[in-house]
């Protein structure tokens, strides 16, 4: 390849966007076919970055002379093959102009107060700039969907396996206590007498559960004909039943109705 060194900038030749290492003697190259490309960068931090780690230079000891005459030769040889340059290159090549002028001024003997150094706030800019670069360089090693992978996507018809809220005793009680609340808003002062069978409500319980698997807890109370006695018995044969482990009580949700079904095997 055939390399031109003008202020240690390298160039390549390029010949219909191939490159060559030897010009034939008898080719004839047309006017726009050989093309110079320089090394681009993405602003002026960049391109002072970039000058910095060529000459291995510390970022902390900058030799403002040699940057800025490598930076102003950098840009006018971009002004040379007509490209166009952004204002933010300018502004940086009058900010190393102006930091230059000032190591060079001597400073005055009645200052007891040491200036700060001209370069403190570029050589801050170029490291916050660099560590921000080297992220970018690790991130874009990572995998990355659409160009290192393809992003899919898959969907499956399931069921949720929705496991209902255990009932505890304060559930059954406030059931319990709603029951006895609408059976008093219809109670009626009069005296008989019945005999009542917790055996004879389970079993009328049971059956109920055979013909409807499933039945809510106040279904099975007649607040409005039958007496609070017949409903305590009512109750009591519920108990019985969930102690003897013939059904079982559950919830869809909490704080939600109370329902009895047969307890199964």
């Amino acid at each position: 390849m055939t390399e031109l060194v003008n202020n240690n900038h390298k160039v390549e030749a390029k010949l219909y966007g191939e490159n060559i290492a030897q010009l034939p003697l008898d080719l004839f190259i047309p006017p726009d076919a050989l093309e110079v490309y320089l090394e681009s960068f993405e602003g002026p931090l960049d391109l002072l970055l970039y000058l910095i780690r060529k000459d291995n230079i510390d970022v902390l000891d900058i030799p403002m002379a040699n940057l800025t005459s490598q930076y102003i030769s950098y840009v006018e040889q971009m002004k040379i093959i007509n490209i166009e340059l952004a204002a933010d290159y300018l502004l940086m090549s009058a900010m190393l102009i102006e930091i230059k002028s000032r190591l060079l001024l001597p400073k005055p003997e009645a200052s007891e107060d040491e200036e700060d150094d001209p370069r403190a706030d570029l050589v801050r800019k170029l490291i916050e700039y660099e560590q921000m670069k080297l992220a970018a360089e690790e991130l874009n090693v990572m995998p990355q969907i659409g160009r290192d992978m393809l992003g899919t996507s898959a969907y499956f018809e399931t069921e949720a396996n929705k496991i209902p809220p255990e009932v505890n005793m304060n559930d059954l009680y406030s059931a319990w206590v709603n029951v006895i609340k609408r059976a008093k808003q219809f109670e009626q002062h009069t005296i008989s007498k019945s005999e009542l069978s917790v055996r004879e409500h389970m079993t009328s319980i049971l059956r109920a559960l055979k013909e409807n698997n499933l039945i809510e807890f106040s279904s099975l109370f007649n607040e409005e004909k039958d007496p609070i006695p017949k409903l305590v018995v009512c109750f009591l044969a519920i108990l019985e039943l969930s102690k003897e482990r013939l059904i079982k009580i559950n919830q869809q949700e909490p704080c939600s109705p109370l329902y009895i079904q047969l307890e199964t095997a």
